[in-house]
């Protein structure tokens, strides 16, 4: 028997094309791809907005861009890597001819041909203690095994920093409190709790070696990417310091605690009432189709509390109302509160006439037509006393610093 000619006869006779079996392909990505893949984002984000991603936006997809272009910046390996790449020149890789030995020489970065002082006990290229701190940040990471519970709340904090209810603030000590969210180096972190534990540490011979203690302690810290570290407090604030952001509260609730959280109050500033943004459910044609409308008020009490009989006052407009945010205050006189308010957004002020029960006629001076995210704005820098510095321009609704 020919056996050659057997096999030749059955490779021609497969109608179906069973034995044409192509290799298959690995689906993996490898290191050098996820590279390029990671720095393409970076380039489209430039393409679509003429600009580099920056740390102030509100967010965190730019500011996660905006870390990874810094990381990348200072990897000399990855910037050689990507400079085909670099269609904007983000990464500034200076190219070097070689044309001599002397450019040889010259261009010796690892110091490796030099020997002249070198010494094999010189570690000059060895990390230097905040990058192992940074190193020690991560590697510290372990998988969180009830990271279920907290998946949905890290997608509504994304949610609201997409909406603008929340917004990224710049980071400092005081701020650092369980059961808010931060981000750091992009990625976004819950702490959930602190075992705080008491230390002694010395002030130095300038303070007549006296010992100075302070809060410090074991975290219980939450990564959106599905891992959990028990990093000190204080080591936790550094590399917040370094590179990292506050997440504020959402706009939408009532936070009695915001002021006290993300400011320096201390016990002995005195709680005075709170500033409260409303919006009308009046179905009164004149209110309804009136755009940006709210009351900007305060009161001494709770707002729910003030505004569960505002059907009945014509300060409300004799309708019902919604509570939009409110801010609780400390050392606020309320007639200055009413006079700045009035001064900045007077000329935005609603004209119309409210009658009440019996038939007599108010005209409420606490509407204005003003843009929700003005008027965030504004109670903030009322609230810092800033805003006397400040003006609004009603026809651009800008505001912007006096000269």
């Amino acid at each position: 028997m020919d056996k050659d000619k057997i096999l030749d006869d059955i490779f021609n006779n497969d109608p179906l094309g069973l034995l044409n079996v192509k290799a298959k392909s690995s689906s993996n990505i490898t290191a050098d791809e996820r590279l390029v893949n990671s720095f393409e984002e970076i380039n489209q984000f430039i393409s679509e907005n003429d600009r580099e991603p920056t740390p102030d936006a509100s967010n965190i997809s730019e500011y996660q861009l905006y870390s990874r272009l810094k990381s990348l910046r200072d990897d000399e390996e990855k910037k050689e890597a990507l400079k085909d790449y670099d269609v904007h020149g983000l990464l500034n890789i200076e190219k070097k001819e070689i044309n001599s030995i002397d450019d040889i020489f010259n261009d010796d970065f690892f110091d490796i041909i030099d020997t002249e002082d070198s010494n094999l006990f010189d570690f000059k290229h060895t990390p230097k203690p905040d990058e192992r701190a940074a190193a020690d940040f991560i590697a510290r990471r372990k998988p969180c095994k009830n990271f279920d519970e907290y998946e949905e709340r890290f997608k509504a904090v994304q949610s609201d920093l997409a909406s603008g209810k929340r917004k990224l603030i710049p980071f400092k000590e005081t701020l650092l409190k369980p059961d808010n969210f931060y981000v750091n180096n992009g990625v976004l972190l819950f702490l959930e709790s602190v075992d705080f534990e008491g230390r002694q540490w010395s002030r130095g011979e300038n303070e007549d070696n006296r010992m100075r203690e302070f809060k410090d302690g074991r975290t219980r810290t939450i990564f959106e990417n599905g891992t959990e570290s028990e990093l000190y407090f204080r080591s936790l604030a550094k590399s917040l310091i370094n590179n990292g952001k506050a997440i504020s509260k959402p706009v939408d609730d009532i936070h009695e605690e915001f002021i006290e959280k993300f400011s320096d109050i201390t016990e002995e500033d005195e709680a005075s009432g709170y500033i409260y943004i409303l919006k009308s459910l009046s179905k009164d044609p004149q209110i309804t189709s009136t755009e940006h409308l709210y009351k900007i008020g305060y009161s001494k009490h709770p707002v729910p509390q003030r505004i569960k009989n505002a059907e009945n006052e014509p300060t409300y407009l004799m309708a019902p109302v919604e509570l939009v945010s409110a801010f609780k205050c400390f050392n606020m006189n309320t007639q200055k509160f009413e006079q700045l308010i009035h001064n900045f957004f007077g000329n935005t002020c609603l004209e119309v006439d409210v009658f009440d029960s019996n038939g007599k006629r108010h005209t409420p001076r606490e509407w204005f037509i003003v843009p929700l995210g003005i008027i965030e704005k504004s109670i903030s820098l009322l609230i810092s006393g800033e805003i006397v510095n400040y003006r609004y321009d009603s026809i651009n609704q800008l505001i912007y610093k006096k000269s």
